[in-house]
């Protein structure tokens, strides 16, 4: 085993030292000498959230199955190891070899969510990588990122060499190959960034230059090298059985927020609601093989020793083998005593047999996501769900046994007024009258209802991508009205409300539509000593606040402005296989609260079929065969 990078008297010091050790069941251990191509994949958070995320791990057995490969991992110390670190010139080290990141030749990170940013400039800090592109030399790993929030990858262009946009498993071979004949030639770092600028899916900010009109909107986004493309167009893995995928997943030694088996079912979803970011650029939807499902279950709960199973989808319900699969499950994990979770499913009559069989009803919660307390707002957002709907799967679980429910909605969508946010206290007050409407010998127990707001924030290639988002103060007075309407329910004792923080939402609006300028901020909050700002007990929004202000960005600029319909936008030099003739088109249906079918009831247009495979191209190959 490698001499650990923290001695014993610092690893007793600290919170949860096995962050830092490694050497967890199923880590890949290789000989460091005997690989042509270093990596190390980094989740920019603390250990037991990146321990969680499905990506890494696929990329993470992709990667390690190359010979001439060691693909390492790295986490964001914790504030308590971060200090230390700091004080004694401690470099930040890889999990398996406990080598420094420095000694690298790729640090890839995975760019989750927008509030994890400073935490990006924390590992490169902590690392010795100069924190601006610009300022690399020979010497240092070149740093790329991947992940959902490369859909508008500019606020970190500064701090990125290249960013992959779309699913890791297409062209990364490539990449990889590349560079490995690069490095054998003795090529220079800016010949492999141009040659990397060719690979489809491939970003390198530094070959394209940004300029500004007067009132702040882009004038023009131009590449400055012949070798970068005009357009960046999106990898999509089409063929899910050619893909790889852990069948020995990495256990931590210690809890990790998802500590259990995940299986992938299938990626996109039919549903086309408006504000769903993920539900727009994982288009088209592809379907994992029975076969492939039942073979990689099996052998991932024996690998692991893990006692419980996840289906992993956008809507789980739509995948077309789902009873099939679940009861091959049951079977399979009743004989191993395994337990099967079942997210994103609707509740019908279907689920709830299904969730009598693999939970325990006394420890279990149904979850259901309105999103918005009226039916005009469900279909402004294109939800596709009716407040009957709603109710008739509360009263079926009711009667199933289940008295605990989660409700999850919005505030701040657009279009929303007084009414659509007073129907969020009356819905779940309907929801707890509909449990009483049982009779005494039926219920278990009092109802416990949890109604939870997040804050709506317009993200990248959804049809609200030009829409406003609220102000901090207007998030907060519709909080403080919503409260006031659940204290008036009669069955308040049975209703709780949580909320989310308004100032973190503005925050991420900004960075999930900014451009390169906002990049500033970012630098002047890191170095106030912002970090984990997705924690609430971290997150400081007066260091916030003041790194804004001596950067002069203007957060409403990018926030609660709306957008036209032909202003260049930050991301559009990306192609993420959906058009935006058909984003605007749902835009306008938005305004108009008109309903937009979903991809299996009808093809929509949204330009997925660019990519020749997928259920709405079975289904329009079905239709012209039927003609």
């Amino acid at each position: 085993m490698k001499k650990l990078a923290l001695s014993d008297e610092i690893l007793m010091t600290i919170d949860k030292p096995a962050r830092y050790i490694g050497n967890e069941t199923n880590m890949v251990i290789k000989d460091t000498n005997a690989v042509d191509i270093r990596f190390c994949m980094c989740f920019p958070d603390v250990y037991e959230i990146g321990m969680s995320h499905l990506g890494i791990q696929i990329l993470y057995d992709m990667f390690n199955r190359r010979e001439d490969t060691y693909c390492e991992r790295v986490y964001s110390p914790w504030p308590d190891l971060d200090k230390i670190m700091r004080e004694k010139k401690i470099p930040l080290f890889a999990l398996e070899s406990q080598e420094p990141i420095k000694k690298f030749d790729f640090l890839g990170i995975t760019l989750q969510y927008e509030m994890c940013y400073t935490n990006v400039l924390q590992i490169l800090d902590l690392s010795g990588i100069p924190l601006l592109a610009k300022d690399r030399t020979e010497e240092d790993p070149f740093v790329l990122g991947g992940g959902p929030c490369t859909y508008n990858p500019e606020p970190l262009a500064d701090f990125f060499d290249f960013f992959y946009i779309g699913e890791g498993e297409t062209v990364y071979d490539q990449l990889l190959d590349l560079y490995k004949e690069h490095k054998q030639q003795g090529g220079s770092r800016k010949e492999y960034l141009e040659k990397v600028a060719q690979i489809d899916g491939i970003y390198v900010p530094s070959l394209y230059d940004v300029t500004y009109k007067e009132d702040g909107t882009i004038e023009s986004f131009r590449k400055n090298n012949d070798h970068a493309k005009d357009k960046i167009k999106k990898q999509v893995e089409m063929k899910l059985e050619n893909t790889y995928y852990p069948k020995k997943p990495l256990v931590p030694y210690i809890r990790a927020t998802q500590d259990r088996v995940v299986l992938e079912i299938q990626r996109g979803c039919i549903r086309g609601c408006r504000f769903c970011q993920a539900g727009m650029v994982y288009r088209p939807v592809r379907e994992r093989s029975m076969d492939f499902l039942k073979e990689y279950a099996t052998e991932m709960l024996k690998a692991t020793g893990h006692e419980e199973i996840s289906l992993s989808s956008l809507s789980s319900s739509d995948f077309s083998g789902l009873q099939e699969l679940v009861y091959f499950l049951i079977e399979e994990c009743g004989k191993q005593k395994v337990n099967i979770s079942l997210p994103s499913l609707r509740i019908d009559a279907f689920a709830l047999d299904v969730m009598s069989k693999v939970q325990d009803v006394k420890k279990s919660s149904l979850t259901f996501a309105p999103e918005a307390g009226s039916q005009r707002l469900r279909d402004v957002i294109n939800k596709g769900l009716t407040e009957e709907t709603i109710l008739n799967g509360a009263m079926e679980a009711f009667k199933g046994g289940w008295n605990r429910v989660k409700l999850y909605f919005m505030l701040g969508l657009p279009t929303e007024n007084e009414e659509d946010i007073e129907g969020i206290a009356i819905l779940s007050d309907k929801i707890a009258r509909e449990y009483y409407t049982l009779p005494k010998d039926q219920r278990n127990g009092k109802i416990g209802i949890t109604a939870s707001t997040s804050f709506f924030v317009p993200k990248p290639f959804t049809p609200f991508q030009w829409s406003r988002m609220d102000t901090a103060k207007e998030y907060l007075n519709k909080q403080h009205f919503l409260r006031s309407k659940f204290n008036e329910q009669l069955n308040k004792k049975s209703i709780k409300y949580n909320w989310h923080e308004a100032e973190l939402s503005v925050l991420e609006g900004v960075f999930a539509r900014g451009d390169r300028r906002v990049g500033q901020a970012l630098l002047a909050a890191y170095k106030e000593g912002c970090l984990f700002d997705s924690w609430s007990e971290f997150y400081d929004n007066d260091k916030w606040e003041k790194a804004i202000a001596a950067t002069g960005i203007d957060i409403d600029f990018y926030t609660c402005r709306e957008r036209e319909i032909d202003e260049i936008l930050p991301w559009d030099f990306i192609d993420a296989g959906i058009t935006k003739a058909f984003l605007a088109r749902e835009y306008k249906q938005a305004k108009e609260a008109k309903l937009t079918p979903n991809c299996k009831m009808a093809c929509s247009a949204c330009g997925a079929t660019v990519f020749g495979g997928g259920i709405c191209f079975e289904t329009r190959e079905q239709e012209v065969s039927a003609e």
